[in-house]
């Protein structure tokens, strides 16, 4: 009996224990239920929009569409920068698994060389790997059909058909458009400093030298954007939504193309360089720099061996002359001299000299002489402008004294820069008695200021710097900046032109003695003696000008100089700026030719070669009506 309660006992004990390991156990998947419900309601309910969000961003992409570049048109409406379409084989580097693999079945197939390979890797180290890099552009037909029937077995590489800029006219306004190439890691810089980054998502090009560069933020364009739908393995199935971009401007250019070609043309090969402005506006209409190059060897990666060709050239292509070249101005300085002297009144029209071809200081032993060996007699500063004396000019020098040749030039403009709208332009140098001691340490020398009369000494000066000035002879002091671009084509072709930008006007107070200057120069063409006469011998327009002979080396006191006997770098440049008509000038024009002679036989017939392309149209029926010296006007 008591056997039995013990069983009885023992039972009721072990149903006792399940049910409270059973309550347990209940209490605990309660608890675990409560705990998933609650994970349930806060991912269903309270987490929704943001997972919602997770998933779409899987699921959607945002895509950048890069703008169309803004076409660039010469002042006649013809196109002298185009974008045309071009096939590039591009890797996405972050969508494939091993890269050295893929890159070594593409040389077997496409033929892939060593160089764009390596261009390949360089240009990937500025890019981020989720962005496409390409490794050849330019895919012919054939190449597009070879990579495409393969292209199942290139996941992460593709062909894509984008627009690329195009130059039709090559080399022959390279140093005035520039050209554009692969966003590099320094331009990828700066566009981070200008918070430009986003807006340059989807573009690979972007402007590196001349007008394509000045006016890259006008030319470029917005950036669009395109909602798209992918699957797991990130291929586009649908558009849901394109924000489209905005496309650069067109600009119009003041440049006129077929006179383009004829600066080219006349300069035939020789190193050197031709502008042409309009001086009413300070519009280039003509701006060649020679020699030249195609700048559509950079559009799509220029190769080592052409850039070394061109970094290499003895006639140094890659720099622009026109604005980078910094040549003494020689003889063609003597005008605006001639100018302050008037104005100063340390000369006047009848202050003459007898020139003997020798020019001494007192007590100073050196000699200055004149180009003219046995001198020109007795000169003003009218004649001395006409046959380009230099014995006047080192005396009018040396009345003037630096400091007010150094004041008064800067008026016009030299040892600063010009403001033309290119990146690429030197402000050369304008000496001074402050100039030589910050970079010489040395004191300014009498002996100093006389051959910057005549253009020389430390004085050099650009080829659009002395356009400029010209302009600002011609104008009466007024000054306008030179600008390249005239203005924007809107919606139904129009030109919206670019209002006019000046500088403060040369401060010279006596109108007659701008007239003074103004008719040595005509002189200096239609006069007896004028250095420009013979080039201009048959013109049916009249004109002012004036030539320059540049010496590049000191001759010794007892030595004369002859071209035949020096190194051909060693050679005189020769100078020439003109002008015309006289009466109303439209066109003025600054030449100079790198180590060809004298300014008057060699530089001013290229002078007068363009200007008669540039008035071919006009009819001259009625001559214009000029004194051969115009001091009659000056009087009234």
């Amino acid at each position: 009996m008591a056997r039995k309660r013990q069983i009885i006992r023992d039972h009721t004990a072990e149903a006792n224990l399940f049910a409270r390991r059973t309550a347990v156990a209940m209490l605990i998947v309660l608890i675990a239920l409560g705990v998933v419900v609650r994970n349930l309601y806060s991912l269903q309910v309270e987490q929704h929009e943001d997972y919602q969000t997770r998933s779409n961003g899987n699921r959607i992409k945002v895509l950048p569409i890069a703008p169309n570049r803004g076409l660039i048109y010469d002042r006649n409406g013809t196109i002298l920068a185009e974008n045309k379409p071009v096939f590039s084989l591009e890797l996405v580097p972050e969508q494939i698994e091993d890269l050295d693999a893929t890159l070594k079945e593409l040389t077997w197939l496409m033929g892939i060389t060593e160089e764009e390979k390596e261009n390949f890797f360089n240009t990937l180290k500025s890019q981020r790997r989720f962005k496409p890099v390409a490794l050849r552009s330019q895919l012919t037909e054939q190449e597009v059909a070879t990579f495409s029937a393969q292209k199942h077995r290139f996941p992460g590489v593709s062909i894509e058909a984008r627009l690329s800029r195009f130059y039709p006219f090559g080399k022959t306004l390279t140093h005035v458009l520039g050209y554009v190439a692969k966003i590099n890691e320094k331009d990828l810089q700066k566009l981070v400093e200008a918070g430009q980054e986003a807006n340059y998502a989807a573009t690979y090009d972007i402007g590196k030298l001349g007008i394509e560069k000045f006016h890259e933020e006008k030319l470029h364009g917005q950036v669009g954007y395109q909602q798209v739908e992918v699957n797991s393995q990130g291929r586009i199935i649908r558009t849901l939504s394109v924000d489209p971009p905005v496309p650069g401007r067109d600009i119009v250019l003041n440049i006129d193309l077929e006179l383009q070609m004829a600066t080219e043309r006349a300069l035939k090969g020789q190193r050197g360089s031709i502008v042409i402005t309009s001086p009413k506006t300070g519009g280039v209409l003509a701006m060649f720099s020679s020699p030249s190059y195609d700048p559509n060897l950079f559009v799509h990666g220029i190769s080592q061996a052409n850039y070394s060709r061109l970094l290499n050239s003895p006639g140094r292509p890659l720099i622009n002359r026109a604005t980078q070249g910094q040549y003494p101005p020689a003889s063609t300085v003597k005008p605006f001299l001639g100018l302050i002297g008037l104005e100063d009144n340390v000369i006047n029209v009848k202050t003459t000299i007898n020139d003997t071809g020798r020019y001494k200081l007192p007590n100073v032993s050196h000699v200055w002489r004149d180009w003219k060996k046995w001198g020109h007699g007795k000169v003003n500063v009218t004649k001395a402008i006409e046959v380009s004396c230099d014995t006047f000019y080192y005396d009018l020098a040396y009345k003037l004294g630096i400091d007010r040749i150094s004041e008064s030039m800067s008026e016009f403009g030299f040892g600063d820069y010009t403001g033309i709208d290119l990146y690429e332009e030197s402000d050369a140098n304008m000496p001074s008695r402050g100039w030589k001691r910050a970079r010489f340490d040395q004191q300014w020398y009498i002996g100093d200021t006389i051959p910057v009369g005549i253009g020389q000494s430390y004085w050099t000066a650009t080829p659009i710097q002395l356009n400029h000035a010209l302009n600002a002879l011609i104008n009466y002091g007024e000054r306008y900046i030179p600008q390249i671009m005239q203005g924007y084509r809107n919606k139904d072709g129009e030109v919206l032109m670019e209002p006019l930008k000046t500088l403060r006007p040369v401060p010279i107070s006596e109108r007659k003695n701008w007239n003074i200057i103004l008719g040595a120069m005509h002189d200096v063409i239609h006069g007896e003696d004028g250095t420009g006469r013979k080039a201009f011998s048959d013109a049916k327009y009249q004109a002012g000008g004036k030539s320059g002979t540049a010496q590049l080396f000191s001759v010794g006191q007892n030595e004369s100089y002859e071209a035949e006997s020096v190194s051909e770098h060693l050679r005189d440049n020769a100078m020439f700026v003109a002008y015309a008509p006289f009466e109303d000038p439209e066109v003025s024009v600054s030449v100079v030719l790198e180590n060809a002679g004298g300014g008057s036989s060699n530089a001013a017939p290229l002078a007068r070669e363009v200007m008669d392309f540039y008035f071919r149209y006009k009819d001259f029926s009625e001559p214009e009506i000029v004194t051969n010296n115009t001091l009659t006007k000056a009087a009234e």
